[in-house]
This record gives C-alpha cells, sequence and structure tokens, in this order.
C-alpha cells in the first residue's frame, strides 16, 4: 500500500492510546505535532515530531493555540482526538467540578478545537477528522452516568459533523475501543483482564487510524468499533 505523507495533529499524545497512535505514525514518515500538557513527557526527540503544550481542560485557550498550530504548520491536513480520561462512580459520588471536568476533556474541548480547526481543513484537497471514542458510546453502563455521557455526546457530535461536512474535503471518522491495556485504569477500580486476548492493546487503536487516513478520497469510514476476543474485567483490591 502507498502510503501518502500528511502533517497530522494528536491530541494525548504523551500517553497511552495517543502515545501510540503517534508513534505508529512517524514510522510511516508523516509529520507528527503531539498536544500534551506538558512536553517534558518526550524524553526522545524525532524529525518528524513536534509538540505543542496545550491543557485541553482550559477551554478558553484552545481557539488562539488552534491558530498558532494552523498558522506553524500550514500543511496540517489531519487530527487524532485520542485525549480524554475515565472517572467512574454513581451520579452522586461526583461533585460538579468533577462533572464540568470530565464533560470538557473528554467532549467539549474536542467540539472548541474541531470549530477553531474546521475552516482552514475544508480549504486542503483532503483532510480527516478522526474521534477516538470509546464502547461507552454505545450503552450507558452502572457508574458510568457522566463517563458515557460524554462518550455518547462525542458520537452524536461525530455522526452530525460527517454530515455537515459531506460535501467537503473533510472526512469523519470515530473509532470505539473496548478496554484497552494502558494506563488509563492505573488510578481507576478496575481493568481489564491480564491473559491474551482479554483486551486490546493500544496498537490495535494505531492500526484503525492508519486505516482510516489510508481510505480513498471518494468515501468515509463512518465508524469502527474494536474490542477484545474475550472481554474480562478485573477488580482491584
Amino acid at each position: 500500500m502507498h502510503i501518502i505523507k500528511r502533517t497530522i495533529l494528536v491530541t494525548g499524545a504523551s500517553s497511552g492510546i495517543g502515545r501510540a497512535i503517534a508513534r505508529r505514525l512517524l514510522t510511516q514518515d508523516h509529520r507528527v505535532i503531539g498536544i500534551s500538557r506538558d512536553c517534558r513527557r518526550f524524553s526522545q526527540a524525532h524529525p518528524g515530531f513536534s509538540c505543542e503544550e496545550l491543557d485541553l481542560a482550559n477551554l478558553a485557550e484552545i481557539p488562539p493555540a488552534a491558530k498558532r498550530l494552523q498558522d506553524d504548520f500550514p500543511e496540517l491536513d489531519a487530527v487524532v482526538f485520542a485525549a480524554g480520561y475515565g472517572q467512574f462512580g454513581s451520579l452522586e459520588q461526583f461533585s460538579y467540578p468533577q462533572i464540568e471536568r470530565l464533560m470538557t476533556v473528554n467532549f467539549t474541548a474536542q467540539a472548541y478545537l474541531t470549530r477553531a480547526l474546521l475552516p482552514r481543513l475544508k480549504q486542503k484537497p483532503h483532510a480527516n477528522l478522526i474521534y477516538i471514542g470509546s464502547e461507552a458510546a454505545l450503552k450507558g453502563s452502572r457508574n458510568g452516568s457522566i463517563y458515557c455521557a460524554s462518550k455518547f455526546a462525542l458520537r452524536g457530535f461525530t455522526q452530525a459533523l460527517r454530515d455537515e461536512c459531506g460535501k467537503s474535503s473533510v472526512r469523519v471518522s470515530l473509532v470505539n475501543p473496548g478496554m484497552v491495556d494502558t494506563g488509563f485504569f492505573d488510578a481507576l477500580s478496575f481493568g481489564p483482564g491480564k491473559q491474551s486476548g482479554q483486551a486490546l492493546q493500544a496498537e490495535d487503536i494505531a492500526d484503525a487510524v492508519g486505516y482510516i487516513l489510508q481510505a480513498g478520497s471518494h468515501c468515509v469510514i463512518d465508524e469502527i468499533n474494536l474490542n477484545p476476543p474475550s472481554k474480562v474485567i478485573e477488580f482491584k483490591k
């Protein structure tokens, strides 16, 4: 397969799924701009990689940061939205600021950044917006009211945006992974099983992103759902 070299912005590039996606894109000789709250988390330099510090919880920072990115990298023609975090519990266990922050980082910031970047992306001959969702966007679950809400919102957003962009050069795609063996679960009371086939690997999601980016401009890959063959949840003691 012939790989077309792209300039790609990846949010959440310093850990987990975002880091795996950034690494995979670099091995394919794409130019990658990684967004992170702390660029010191990238310890090794790479000629094709640039880091931009941005805290997605601060919505006011997003529009000027997006303009700066497009001015500094005018060839930017794809964005992978991989930033996000999980917090679980019954609704009454959430404080009001916790609800606001989870919805902001997992959904509202994605909409802000898309809004800021979209006009210039539509001027490109071919552009991609790829969002990393979750199986939590497909079915609500106990103790996941706010997290599921953030992912349902993202899914509805991408479905509507895909239709809005249908007559432009911008292709909108969503990847919904099941449980992935990453640091996402470090601060949680549960995680995926550790046996083979009980959890996805971050590289599996990177594969899906690569597939979307190489699809022909005449089609759009709406949504990809990924799951391990055997779903196992283990609770920490």
